[in-house]
């Protein structure tokens, strides 16, 4: 530790990590970018997280706050500035089981809380891998697996626990601090730190997954019938397709059908229209507990070892053009790896100015990604054939975020409130989402 840091250390001591620590090289990425921080904090509690901030204005330092790995902006790290890591801040507890409560901190991982809630049969919807960290989804939204099912897991956080820039501890839910407590569920990185959510979690042990292949023709009808599909689908069911080029003009979609329940005859019914939408093939099929989605197994270090360029946008209705457009991108000359979310159901209850995502029609989230040697020129103009068909975006999967980008993420009305909260409570841009 260089001498101005030692100095100001102050209750931080032996909690800052500098490039000649040997825990620096496990510490100084995320999990698609390689970041050189000069500091990396390892806060403890909410009062460590407060003099982290304060350290990091008093030397001039750009801060970047971390809860997990797979921030697909890289802004969990970057160069020279200080690093605010809440792995430490990893608790899960259970509140109220009655009331399905559940207390977590935002350094958790989503395979750790999906393990300490399973012996309650408990679960909470939130990103598709296991080291996925709570605290970027609490507060930008939540898509996982049971989403028609059960929403966002923004749609459940009933309050959360936050670390102002100013260095202010604050409590924020529908009666205490309501303003923050809304910019938190969707726009919270421009707020402050979350340091515990208390989320109400679903009534959910096991669920039926049915993993399914299907040829996509070039006109996209496959995809069509897939959407309309699932308009009529059970909100038990939530579907993910990844489109798969095979060649340059055929295409193939990996479809991961996850049911909220454990009931086979439910699985059988909600999944067997899925058969209906073309040339489907059925890879597997099984009832497993709501852990083995997200197993502990996913956790690995985040050492920037999956570079990558991701945006997205969302469809209100699939139409002709915009599945041609997608087949065309996922199997073009410099094809763009495409997933497919189903929305609605649970989803589509919240009223738009209920939380700052505001996206309550649509329903269908398209994830666009390409890898190296691609780059984010490469994703542009694959993503121009797509633009045009989406309606809003969703802050978590765009990993350049700007001005355009939050527009986009944060529209009309959301995005004017959701800029004004941000001057609010962070006047000087220290959290610079």
């Amino acid at each position: 530790m260089n001498a101005v840091t030692q100095d100001a250390a102050g209750g931080l001591t032996g909690k800052l990590v500098t490039p000649d620590d040997q825990r620096y090289g496990r510490l100084r990425s995320t999990y698609t970018t390689v970041g050189r921080p000069a500091l990396v904090a390892l806060p403890e509690n909410p009062g460590d997280v407060a003099e982290a901030l304060t350290m990091a204005r008093r030397e001039g330092m750009a801060v970047s706050v971390r809860s997990g790995g797979h921030g697909l902006s890289g802004r969990g790290t970057n160069e020279g500035g200080m690093v605010i890591d809440l792995s430490a801040l990893n608790g899960v507890e259970v509140l109220d089981r009655t009331a399905r409560l559940v207390r977590v901190g935002p350094g958790a991982r989503w395979a750790r809380v999906a393990q300490a809630l399973a012996p309650h049969g408990l679960a909470i919807s939130s990103g598709d891998h296991g080291n996925v960290g709570v605290g970027g989804i609490a507060t930008g939204g939540g898509v996982g697996w049971l989403v028609r099912h059960y929403g966002l897991t923004v749609d459940h956080v009933r309050a959360v626990e936050v670390v102002l820039p100013d260095g202010r501890f604050v409590r924020a839910d529908r009666d205490h601090e309501p303003d923050l407590f809304w910019v938190m569920r969707g726009a919270g990185a421009g707020a402050g730190i979350a340091v515990a959510f208390e989320i109400e979690a679903a009534e959910i042990g096991s669920v039926g997954v049915v993993q399914l292949a299907a040829a996509v023709d070039p006109a996209g009808e496959t995809l069509l019938r897939w959407e309309r599909t699932m308009a009529a689908a059970p909100r038990a069911l939530s579907t993910a397709v990844t489109l798969v080029p095979r060649g340059t003009s055929a295409t193939a979609a990996l479809i991961t059908a996850v049911v909220a329940s454990e009931d086979p005859d439910l699985l059988r019914s909600s999944v067997e229209p899925l058969l209906g939408i073309g040339d489907v093939s059925v890879q597997d099929a099984r009832i497993m507990p709501y852990r083995g989605l997200v197993p502990l197994a996913h956790l690995h270090p985040n050492t920037g070892g999956m570079p990558s360029v991701t945006t997205n946008g969302l469809l209100t209705r699939m139409t002709k053009d915009a599945a041609k457009s997608l087949v065309a991108t996922a199997s073009g000359p410099t094809p763009a790896l495409l997933q497919l979310r189903s929305l609605g159901g649970a989803v589509n209850d919240v009223g738009p100015d209920e939380t700052a995502y505001a996206h309550r029609h649509q329903r269908t989230l398209v994830v666009a990604s390409m890898f190296p040697p691609d780059d984010r020129a490469d994703l542009d103009r694959a993503w121009q054939a797509l633009a045009p068909h989406t309606d809003g975006a969703y802050v978590n999967f765009e990993s350049h975020p700007d001005d355009g980008t939050r527009d986009r993420a944060y529209p009309g009305s959301t995005g004017t409130r959701v800029r004004d909260l941000w001057r609010r409570y962070d006047p000087d841009g220290v959290l610079h989402p």
